[in-house]
């Protein structure tokens, strides 16, 4: 094994502690949702287990990372950022984010075509922020049905039960930065008044 490959996998380990880290993930949890057994995880984490593709695979999946970016691979010299899309009843989910942790962010694409029926809100943990792009988006938010349009934004707990879908007979495209419980996006602006730093 020449030494860049050994250096490689022996980063593994570290990377994957780190990426649990980040998350706030128990390896019970990362156990449950990969199907590796907590010993083997650990041992993985400490470097006293060689990582396989077979250890490889589900643990990036489960941190939302690709394999690449789980063993560092050299960069190939290609810039483009390869999505791959999420669908989901008809919906289109699009992650523009690819680190583990943190707000995500997507773009949602719903098709006028889709008609789930009667609305049928849901909750979860976390707190969202909606952009509309094109179309428009009818959001049901606990008691209010309201109807967005290009330019407009939304910003909820999740908690608040939720539901979206096309206004009218257009598809709708939009925005959403996802975070945990209490993370939420925000602006930082300096007043008109301060000083340059």
């Amino acid at each position: 094994m020449d030494g860049e490959f050994g250096n490689a996998l022996e980063a593994v380990g570290p990377r994957l502690r780190a990426l649990r880290k980040q998350r706030e993930t128990t390896l019970s949890d990362l156990s449950e949702a990969t199907g590796i057994s907590v010993s083997t995880l650990s041992r993985l984490e400490s470097g006293s287990r060689k990582p396989t593709l077979e250890l490889l695979l589900p643990l990036a999946k489960a941190h939302g990372v690709t394999l690449d970016e789980l063993v560092d691979a050299p960069p190939t010299g290609d810039p483009r950022v390869h999505l791959r899309p999420i669908s989901r009843g008809g919906m289109t989910m699009l992650p523009l984010t690819r680190r583990a942790g943190g707000i995500q962010a997507y773009k949602l694409i719903i098709p006028a075509t889709v008609r789930r029926g009667e609305p049928d809100p849901q909750t979860h943990e976390g707190y969202e922020w909606l952009y509309v792009l094109n179309g428009r988006l009818r959001m049901i938010l606990g008691e209010h049905d309201l109807v967005l349009s290009p330019g407009e934004a939304a910003e909820f707990d999740t908690r608040v039960p939720h539901w979206f879908g096309p206004a009218d007979d257009q598809t709708v495209e939009f925005l959403s930065l996802f975070g945990k419980q209490g993370e939420r996006a925000h602006l930082r602006a300096k007043p008109k008044d301060a000083p340059e730093r």
